[in-house]
Protein backbone atom coordinates (compact mmCIF):
# COMPACT_ATOMS: atom_id res chain seq x y z
CA UNK A 1 0.00 0.00 0.00
CA UNK A 2 1.02 3.83 -0.78
CA UNK A 3 2.30 5.57 2.27
CA UNK A 4 0.13 8.10 3.64
CA UNK A 5 1.09 11.77 2.77
CA UNK A 6 1.05 13.94 5.78
CA UNK A 7 0.98 17.56 6.04
CA UNK A 8 3.07 18.73 9.16
CA UNK A 9 4.91 21.19 10.73
CA UNK A 10 4.46 23.44 14.10
CA UNK A 11 2.40 21.21 15.62
CA UNK A 12 4.76 17.89 15.62
CA UNK A 13 8.40 17.88 14.80
CA UNK A 14 9.14 15.47 11.42
CA UNK A 15 11.91 13.64 13.37
CA UNK A 16 9.23 13.14 16.33
CA UNK A 17 6.49 11.74 13.78
CA UNK A 18 8.90 9.55 12.57
CA UNK A 19 9.55 8.21 15.67
CA UNK A 20 5.78 7.12 15.66
CA UNK A 21 4.90 6.86 12.09
CA UNK A 22 8.24 6.10 9.93
CA UNK A 23 6.39 5.07 6.42
CA UNK A 24 4.55 8.28 5.71
CA UNK A 25 5.50 11.22 3.22
CA UNK A 26 5.89 14.03 5.44
CA UNK A 27 5.14 17.04 4.02
CA UNK A 28 5.39 20.81 4.98
CA UNK A 29 1.70 23.01 5.94
CA UNK A 30 -0.66 22.58 3.52
CA UNK A 31 -1.31 25.59 1.65
CA UNK A 32 -3.08 26.39 -1.68
CA UNK A 33 -3.01 24.28 -4.28
CA UNK A 34 -1.77 21.06 -2.32
CA UNK A 35 -4.77 19.29 -2.58
CA UNK A 36 -6.02 19.90 -5.40
CA UNK A 37 -2.85 18.54 -7.33
CA UNK A 38 -2.88 14.97 -4.26
CA UNK A 39 -6.43 15.10 -6.34
CA UNK A 40 -5.03 14.39 -9.53
CA UNK A 41 -2.60 11.98 -8.16
CA UNK A 42 -3.36 8.14 -9.01
CA UNK A 43 -0.87 6.66 -5.83
CA UNK A 44 -2.14 8.75 -3.47
CA UNK A 45 -4.61 6.96 -1.34
CA UNK A 46 -4.68 8.17 2.23
CA UNK A 47 -3.24 12.01 3.32
CA UNK A 48 -3.67 13.34 6.84
CA UNK A 49 -3.75 17.05 7.23
CA UNK A 50 -2.63 18.45 10.66
CA UNK A 51 -1.07 21.79 9.71
CA UNK A 52 -1.91 24.78 7.05
CA UNK A 53 -0.36 28.10 6.86
CA UNK A 54 -2.37 31.05 7.57
CA UNK A 55 -0.07 34.06 6.81
CA UNK A 56 2.81 32.70 5.18
CA UNK A 57 0.42 31.75 2.20
CA UNK A 58 -2.93 30.94 0.95
CA UNK A 59 -4.32 28.01 2.86
CA UNK A 60 -6.06 25.42 1.30
CA UNK A 61 -9.50 25.88 0.80
CA UNK A 62 -12.71 23.85 1.84
CA UNK A 63 -13.85 23.17 -1.51
CA UNK A 64 -9.93 22.38 -2.29
CA UNK A 65 -9.94 19.66 0.44
CA UNK A 66 -13.54 18.64 -0.49
CA UNK A 67 -12.25 17.47 -4.23
CA UNK A 68 -9.96 15.22 -2.32
CA UNK A 69 -12.19 14.08 0.47
CA UNK A 70 -14.86 12.88 -2.75
CA UNK A 71 -11.92 10.54 -4.68
CA UNK A 72 -13.02 7.24 -4.44
CA UNK A 73 -10.87 4.99 -2.17
CA UNK A 74 -9.49 8.10 -0.26
CA UNK A 75 -8.48 7.88 3.52
CA UNK A 76 -8.48 11.66 4.74
CA UNK A 77 -8.30 12.36 7.65
CA UNK A 78 -7.43 16.21 10.15
CA UNK A 79 -6.85 16.92 13.38
CA UNK A 80 -5.02 19.69 15.86
CA UNK A 81 -5.23 22.48 13.64
CA UNK A 82 -5.89 23.73 10.35
CA UNK A 83 -7.05 20.10 9.92
CA UNK A 84 -9.27 19.65 12.65
CA UNK A 85 -11.00 23.12 10.96
CA UNK A 86 -11.20 21.33 7.97
CA UNK A 87 -12.62 17.79 8.92
CA UNK A 88 -16.01 19.56 11.25
CA UNK A 89 -16.63 21.33 7.63
CA UNK A 90 -16.27 17.98 5.65
CA UNK A 91 -16.86 15.17 8.09
CA UNK A 92 -19.96 14.55 5.86
CA UNK A 93 -18.26 14.31 2.71
CA UNK A 94 -16.26 11.30 4.04
CA UNK A 95 -13.34 13.60 6.09
CA UNK A 96 -12.59 12.18 9.17
CA UNK A 97 -11.55 14.24 12.36
CA UNK A 98 -9.36 12.73 15.17
CA UNK A 99 -8.99 14.47 18.40
CA UNK A 100 -10.28 16.76 21.28
CA UNK A 101 -9.49 19.99 19.05
CA UNK A 102 -11.94 18.54 16.29
CA UNK A 103 -14.59 17.71 18.81
CA UNK A 104 -14.38 21.03 20.75
CA UNK A 105 -14.77 22.40 17.24
CA UNK A 106 -17.55 20.15 15.97
CA UNK A 107 -19.21 20.85 19.42
CA UNK A 108 -19.21 24.30 19.20
CA UNK A 109 -17.31 25.09 22.44
CA UNK A 110 -14.75 26.92 20.41
CA UNK A 111 -15.26 28.61 16.81
CA UNK A 112 -12.46 30.75 15.74
CA UNK A 113 -9.56 30.24 12.96
CA UNK A 114 -7.41 32.25 15.89
CA UNK A 115 -7.47 29.20 18.42
CA UNK A 116 -5.12 27.21 16.42
CA UNK A 117 -3.71 29.57 14.20
CA UNK A 118 0.27 30.17 14.54
CA UNK A 119 3.55 31.60 12.75
CA UNK A 120 6.25 29.59 12.75
CA UNK A 121 9.47 29.65 10.74
CA UNK A 122 10.64 28.23 7.70
CA UNK A 123 12.38 25.40 7.19
CA UNK A 124 12.16 23.96 10.55
CA UNK A 125 8.73 25.06 11.20
CA UNK A 126 10.11 26.08 14.34
CA UNK A 127 6.87 28.30 16.69
CA UNK A 128 6.60 31.51 16.73
CA UNK A 129 3.61 32.29 19.00
CA UNK A 130 1.32 30.29 20.87
CA UNK A 131 -1.66 29.07 19.85
CA UNK A 132 -4.55 29.85 21.84
CA UNK A 133 -6.12 26.43 22.72
CA UNK A 134 -2.77 25.79 24.10
CA UNK A 135 -2.83 28.54 26.47
CA UNK A 136 -5.95 27.69 27.32
CA UNK A 137 -5.27 24.21 28.08
CA UNK A 138 -1.77 25.01 29.89
CA UNK A 139 -3.90 27.65 32.21
CA UNK A 140 -6.56 24.80 32.83
CA UNK A 141 -3.82 22.36 33.66
CA UNK A 142 -2.08 25.49 35.96
CA UNK A 143 -5.43 25.74 37.85
CA UNK A 144 -6.43 22.52 38.12
CA UNK A 145 -2.88 22.17 39.63
CA UNK A 146 -3.51 24.60 42.00
CA UNK A 147 -0.94 27.13 40.05
CA UNK A 148 -3.34 29.76 40.16
CA UNK A 149 -6.79 30.53 40.55
CA UNK A 150 -9.45 30.97 38.86
CA UNK A 151 -9.69 34.70 38.52
CA UNK A 152 -6.14 34.80 37.46
CA UNK A 153 -7.31 31.86 34.72
CA UNK A 154 -9.65 33.83 33.58
CA UNK A 155 -7.66 37.00 33.23
CA UNK A 156 -4.92 35.64 31.03
CA UNK A 157 -7.47 34.01 29.19
CA UNK A 158 -8.92 37.63 28.31
CA UNK A 159 -5.72 39.05 27.97
CA UNK A 160 -4.05 36.31 25.65
CA UNK A 161 -7.35 35.93 23.38
CA UNK A 162 -7.08 40.04 23.00
CA UNK A 163 -3.75 39.93 21.71
CA UNK A 164 -3.22 39.44 17.80
CA UNK A 165 -2.46 35.46 17.24
CA UNK A 166 0.89 35.90 15.31
CA UNK A 167 1.98 37.87 18.55
CA UNK A 168 0.71 35.62 21.20
CA UNK A 169 3.78 34.20 23.73
CA UNK A 170 3.73 33.94 27.37
CA UNK A 171 6.07 36.51 28.05
CA UNK A 172 3.72 39.09 26.50
CA UNK A 173 0.83 38.08 27.83
CA UNK A 174 2.22 37.72 31.77
CA UNK A 175 3.58 41.39 31.33
CA UNK A 176 -0.01 42.43 30.16
CA UNK A 177 -2.05 40.72 32.77
CA UNK A 178 0.61 42.54 35.33
CA UNK A 179 -0.27 45.70 34.01
CA UNK A 180 -4.02 45.03 33.62
CA UNK A 181 -5.01 43.02 37.03
CA UNK A 182 -2.20 44.50 39.26
CA UNK A 183 -3.88 42.93 41.80
CA UNK A 184 -3.46 39.39 41.29
CA UNK A 185 -0.90 37.84 42.79
CA UNK A 186 -0.22 34.60 41.34
CA UNK A 187 0.29 35.50 37.91
CA UNK A 188 4.28 34.89 38.53
CA UNK A 189 3.35 31.19 39.82
CA UNK A 190 1.96 30.54 36.55
CA UNK A 191 5.29 32.38 34.65
CA UNK A 192 7.48 29.75 36.65
CA UNK A 193 4.48 26.29 35.59
CA UNK A 194 5.22 27.53 31.93
CA UNK A 195 8.58 27.80 31.78
CA UNK A 196 8.49 23.89 32.90
CA UNK A 197 5.38 22.35 32.57
CA UNK A 198 4.26 23.69 29.18
CA UNK A 199 2.34 21.17 27.47
CA UNK A 200 0.58 21.07 23.87
CA UNK A 201 -2.91 19.74 23.13
CA UNK A 202 -2.50 20.44 19.47
CA UNK A 203 0.87 17.86 19.43
CA UNK A 204 -1.10 15.42 21.42
CA UNK A 205 -3.73 15.26 18.75
CA UNK A 206 -1.46 15.35 15.61
CA UNK A 207 -0.05 12.24 17.74
CA UNK A 208 -3.34 10.78 17.79
CA UNK A 209 -3.61 11.40 14.16
CA UNK A 210 -0.58 9.39 13.27
CA UNK A 211 -1.36 6.35 15.59
CA UNK A 212 -4.78 6.51 13.71
CA UNK A 213 -2.69 6.04 10.30
CA UNK A 214 -0.30 3.61 12.09
CA UNK A 215 -3.42 1.01 12.96
CA UNK A 216 -5.08 1.58 9.41
CA UNK A 217 -1.39 0.70 7.71
CA UNK A 218 -1.17 -2.27 10.24
CA UNK A 219 -5.01 -3.45 9.72
CA UNK A 220 -4.11 -3.70 5.74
Amino acid sequence: MARPVIFLGPSLSHEKARSILPDADYRPPAKKGDFLRLAASPDVKMVGFVDGVFLQDYPPTPIEVYQLARKEGMLLAGAASLGALRAVELEKFGMIGIGRIFNLYKNNKINADDEVAVTFSDGDFRLQSEAMIDIRYNLFLAHKKGVISKKTKVALTKVAKGIYFPHRNYADIIDLAKKQYPGLQDIDAFKNYIQTSRKSLKEMDAIKLLEFFKARLAGS
